[in-house]
């Protein structure tokens, strides 16, 4: 598995590439791209570290598993690259911009945009098989990413984190509430949306008056 991680990143997660665990879910990954289509592409399979680099971040928005169709998956979490059709969560999410701050639905959905403006879009695990949600979960990612939430955390202030459904507000734990901001609302899927537990949630419009509290430069969104 090709580790292509920003530099920035390198001195507070080298220490995790050297562990046992890291090293078989390095065998699973090679092992499962050589056997499975998969994705995303493995060569995007750290795109989030790449576009957002560790000194950047002042957001963190946190998804589950990647989209697991064809050309979806590019390594930022709810992203699917240009000229693919947006899958319902992201319509959603786009939604409720155009709701919060009036920014009008997007041609693509492609938020590498939001990357490059210091959002870490980070999936809990970073790698599926086609067709098969959640197949590379349990496997050791979940273990990597929730050392660089609490990296982040014990390393950073001021970082606005965005837990979205029952399974990213489980990562509180991992984050310093004294020191960090915490938005939490349902999941944008249609089955959270629908019930009324997304819309409405004002985290576009929240986070860049807390970014502007401690004089960083709003996320346009």
């Amino acid at each position: 598995m090709n580790v292509n991680i920003h530099e920035s990143w390198k001195f507070y997660l080298q220490s995790e590439f050297d562990k046992p665990y890291f090293d078989s879910l390095a065998n699973f990954v090679i092992e499962e791209y050589s056997k499975h289509e998969c994705f995303p592409p493995d060569n995007q399979i750290f795109n989030a570290f790449e576009h957002c680099h560790f000194h950047d971040v002042k957001v963190v928005i946190i998804g589950q598993d990647p989209y697991h169709d064809l050309g979806q998956a590019h390594g930022l979490c709810f992203s699917v690259n240009d000229d693919i059709k947006h899958p319902p969560s992201l319509k959603n999410i786009f939604k409720e911009i155009e709701q919060d701050v009036g920014v009008p639905y997007p041609k693509s959905g492609n938020l590498s945009r939001w990357a490059n403006q210091g959002v870490l879009l980070l999936n809990a695990t970073l790698t599926v098989r086609a067709h098969l949600a959640g197949s590379h979960q349990g496997k050791g990612w979940e273990t990597f990413t929730d050392t660089v939430i609490k990296t982040i955390s014990d390393n950073k202030k001021n970082v606005v984190f965005m837990l979205w459904g029952s399974y990213a507000k489980q990562k509180i734990k991992l984050i310093d509430a004294k020191k960090h901001y915490v938005l939490q609302s349902g999941h944008p899927s249609p089955l959270s949306a629908n019930r009324g537990l997304w819309f409405g949630n004002k985290h576009f419009s929240k986070t860049n008056f807390l970014l502007e509290q401690v004089f960083e430069k709003p996320v346009n969104w």
